[in-house]
């Protein structure tokens, strides 16, 4: 049986098990497990700042660093979040329906785990612990592979946990990290379609490109983020600054940060002076259109491809359009179907846009930095699905569910 294989097969066999745990004992088992993040603190940091170190000396830029970096506050934060998923009501066992037929059958619908879920991710430590935390409480066992730029971490943080659960009295094969980092184990893993039921990419769209090709196993696409904020000709321009500045600033290296901009013409002279102000303080470069650069000499030149891309970075497109009807045109060419938002006091322009903008999370009047498990009230994420069947959106512990039918009967033979 190969290294893969191994792994497989323990997921099954704990994801039987974890299937007869009830709420309380998974509660218990998060708690501990959140107390044996804290008692390994020392020990994942110092793994981290390997990790940290190695990104740096490889030239990794430093929004992705950050996103890698650890802190006793993010671990702590960390920690938390398996604190909080304790909080939340456990879907599973929920029944949906129950409906009586005609033959007398009584025919229900009921919650069930999915069972083992895979997960390929890059450098965000934080994903292993939300990833676990949101299997664990609907009874489904993972299997990990995160990013070879955050092995050191993963391997420390896997490991607290897994001593978490053995407290606890559950298996420690509820949680499993892959620790071969070679694309050949991860493509392989992509088709392991015998022992993982439902495969989870979270990162950029290189890798998520490389898993929905190659993967023999069903997936749940979690976007990039060319994430957009469309300033309308009715906006509150004082707003706008604010958004604008808090959804690309505020982290850059996150997938719901604003990397696209769309202008109305009438406002675009008077607020794109203010707002090229406002992100040069921020040393973000604005890439604009043709009509952009005329207005603001300080913009660069756009590209086709600068409109799709998602930067991470202190970078963002622009382009003014003449109407609503266009900036919703331009926004779903070009967007990732992620989140975008609208800046308008006009009622009507705000319910076209939400009609007819084709994305997971469409917002008026706020940042896209919303577009988050915690902020949604889900506790922590798995990812932001945006695709369309299954999930969409911000996957909390529902998402990570199935149903069955359920059937009684009292000796119905079919005629």
């Amino acid at each position: 049986m190969s290294y893969l294989e191994q792994l497989g097969s323990k997921a099954k066999n704990a994801a039987t098990a974890l299937n007869l745990l009830q709420q309380e004992d998974k509660n218990n088992a998060l708690k501990s497990c959140a107390q044996a993040l804290f008692d390994a603190q020392a020990e994942i940091l110092a793994a981290n700042e390997k990790d940290v170190t190695a990104a740096v000396n490889n030239g990794m830029k430093s929004s992705l660093v950050d996103r890698l970096r650890l802190t006793p506050e993010r671990l702590k934060g960390m920690a938390d979040g398996l604190l909080e998923i304790c909080a939340l009501k456990d879907p599973i066992g929920e029944v949906l329906s129950m409906t009586v037929r005609p033959n007398g059958l009584t025919i229900g619908q009921k919650v069930v785990p999915l069972g083992v879920i895979g997960i390929i991710y890059e450098s965000r430590p934080n994903v292993t612990v939300d990833a676990f935390g949101l299997c664990f409480k609907t009874g489904n066992a993972v299997v990990l592979r995160g990013g070879s730029d955050a092995i050191h971490s993963n391997t420390a943080i896997v490991a607290a946990l897994r001593r978490g659960l053995l407290l606890a009295g559950c298996t420690e094969d509820a949680v499993q990290l892959i620790e071969d980092t070679s694309r050949e184990i991860a493509k392989d893993f992509m088709r392991m379609n015998g022992y993982i039921d439902v495969l989870i990419p979270r990162g950029g769209a290189g890798l998520i490109k490389t898993v929905v090709e190659n993967s023999t196993i069903p997936v749940i696409e979690t976007g990039t983020g060319n994430c957009h904020v469309y300033v309308d000709e009715y906006a509150d321009l004082g707003m706008a600054l604010e958004i604008i500045d808090n959804a690309k600033t505020q982290r850059l290296g996150v997938c719901n940060a604003c990397e696209s901009l769309v202008l109305h013409e009438k406002i675009s002279k008077e607020f794109l002076p203010l707002l090229y102000e406002r992100l040069q303080a921020k040393e973000v470069e604005i890439r604009a259109d043709e009509r952009g650069c005329a207005i603001c000499s300080g913009c660069v030149s756009a590209t086709e491809e600068d409109y799709g891309t998602e930067y991470l970075d202190k970078i963002i497109s622009l382009k003014i359009v003449d109407n609503i009807e266009e900036a919703i045109a331009h926004i779903n060419k070009y967007s990732t179907k992620h989140s975008e938002a609208i800046i308008t006091k006009d009622y009507d322009h705000s319910l076209k846009f939400l009609n007819e903008i084709d994305s997971a999370a469409v917002y008026v009047n706020a940042s896209t930095r919303f577009t988050d498990g915690y902020e949604f009230g889900f506790g922590a994420e798995i990812g932001i699905s945006t695709q369309k069947l299954h999930a969409r959106g911000p996957m909390g512990l529902k998402a990570l569910t199935t149903t069955k039918y359920i059937i009684f009967g009292n000796g119905q033979i079919r005629k």
